[in-house]
């Protein structure tokens, strides 16, 4: 466990955390009689914690040659992880009807990730640690950009924002905002399993 592996590892942490803050005033509203505002500023300090440390070991893995196998299939792991959970809780907050993603959405991306963790699984078997290529890596991108805009959304109703004027006129824009975004990424996310399908192809692991 270097240095890279433990900041890997810590974003695992996080996502629960996320998780639980997250859905705590939707199972728990008898707690949350005079809002859910304090949760507003957590969840962006996780999510952006999430991110930083998403970055800080991917450097320090390039900067102090701590690359290993196991960091390559573990910081995957812990974006997939993260990027899942968060999805999740957008897709189960009532925030209006559905949720802020349609779950047909969440369910491609679901199955996209067991795709990638198979086919790793099948090269690891002939001694292949398939890291993260460009086309995952501008899928994550992504992911953290519509993730940020469903998180906006939510902290607006969080907030009680939604009944200014202002906010009732921009709300639709951003959350139609967020599905074409959200939409675009599971596409992409799709492309990128394509190309993973290749390599795995070229290995001669099948």
């Amino acid at each position: 466990m270097n240095l890279a592996n433990k900041l890997s590892f810590f974003r695992i942490i996080l996502a629960p955390v996320f998780f639980v803050i997250y859905l705590l005033p939707r199972f728990f509203p008898s707690l949350f009689v005079n809002g859910a505002a304090w949760t507003v500023p957590v969840l962006w300090i996780i999510s952006i914690v999430s991110e930083i440390t998403d970055y800080f070991d991917g450097y320090a893995a390039r900067k102090l040659n701590l690359t290993s196998d196991f960091g390559k299939l573990l910081d995957p792991f812990a974006d997939t992880l993260t990027q899942v959970t968060f999805f999740l809780c957008f897709i189960i907050d009532g925030i209006y009807p559905g949720g802020i993603f349609p779950a047909i959405l969440f369910l491609l991306v679901i199955y996209r990730e067991f795709a990638i963790m198979f086919l790793r699984n099948l090269m690891l078997k002939k001694g292949i640690a398939m890291g993260a290529r460009i086309g995952g890596k501008i899928k994550t991108v992504i992911y953290i950009i519509t993730a940020a805009i469903a998180l906006l959304i939510s902290s607006i109703q969080r907030l009680n924002l939604e009944r200014l004027d202002i906010f009732k006129l921009i709300l639709p824009y951003v959350k139609t905002g967020a599905l074409v975004i959200f939409t675009i990424s599971v596409v992409i996310a799709i492309i990128s399993f394509i190309d993973y399908f290749l390599i795995y192809r070229k290995t001669g692991a099948a």
